[in-house]
């Protein structure tokens, strides 16, 4: 039987609320068993580009990276968001390692090419995402190597190309990549963390969450629009992982990461 590991993502509005952040640590530091933590933090690299004057765009819930906000991302994710992170950890005695996919060659991608994108308003465009990068392999054996030795990754949102470029992948890609180069070897629960309870019916009313999704539910809600924005990326590398065999994926508030509450995708 394997042994049970622990995938959690925090999203970036967690990360840049102090009080959110200093909660979801303190569960994550007595989280029993295997863990991962992945990170995102796109509202900060977002403040820190406008501070700068650099204008952030977003395109189906994807950031456009260009030569400039690939500076700012890098700067952000790597380096503020990655190194507080451990830093919090390790005061909660939890020996932790910060990594972006160049450390150790643990995530390789490739620059994501021009893709076909459906816009709000239903009509699609072919967008350039600059420096975006799709991920191609994970070493899950170093990562593995890592978590036996009693060593806890804390994995931001940064890949590379292997020819020394660094680029700017989606957190929750990165967490479900993981994940699924994982569950190879472990039994897996994938654990999205954010700001709201689940996935919600009403995006203003934390009430209304969904408990459990398939994919024809989330086609569905999809459709209808309920489902929209960064929630259908989280929801397409949620089935994605489930497929590649990650035991389940759950989507839900910072403060339940035993993921005892929230949306469940098996």
């Amino acid at each position: 039987m394997k042994e049970t590991l622990n995938i959690i993502k925090v999203g970036g509005g967690v990360v840049e609320d102090t009080a959110s952040l200093a909660s979801l640590l303190e569960q994550f530091a007595v989280l029993q068993g295997r863990k991962v933590l992945v990170h995102g933090g796109g509202r900060l690299a977002t403040a820190m580009a406008s501070s700068l004057g650099i204008e952030s765009r977003m395109v189906g819930g994807r950031r456009i990276t260009d030569e400039k906000m690939l500076q700012v991302v890098t700067m952000v994710y790597g380096g503020l968001v990655n190194k507080s992170i451990v830093a919090g950890l390790q005061a909660k005695g939890v020996k932790a390692i910060g990594l972006t996919g160049a450390d150790g060659d643990v995530i390789r991608s490739h620059k994501r090419p021009l893709k076909r994108v459906k816009m709000d308003d239903g009509t699609e465009q072919m967008v350039d995402f600059g420096y975006v990068g799709d991920v191609d392999r994970v070493d899950a054996l170093l990562l593995k190597q890592l978590i036996e030795g009693g060593t806890v990754p804390v994995v931001a949102p940064l890949t590379h190309d292997g020819e020394g470029h660094i680029l700017n992948t989606n957190a929750d890609t990165i967490a479900g990549s993981v994940a699924c180069g994982l569950a190879e070897h472990y039994d897996v629960t994938l654990t999205f963390c954010f700001e709201k309870a689940g996935v919600l019916r009403d995006a203003d009313d934390d009430g209304s969450v969904i408990p459990l999704i398939n994919e024809e539910q989330f086609q569905q809600l999809t459709a209808e629009g309920i489902i929209s924005g960064g929630m259908i990326p989280k929801l397409e590398n949620a089935f994605q992982a489930i497929r590649q065999g990650v035991r389940q994926v759950v989507i839900t508030h910072s403060d339940n990461i035993d993921g005892s509450k929230g949306t469940t995708i098996k």
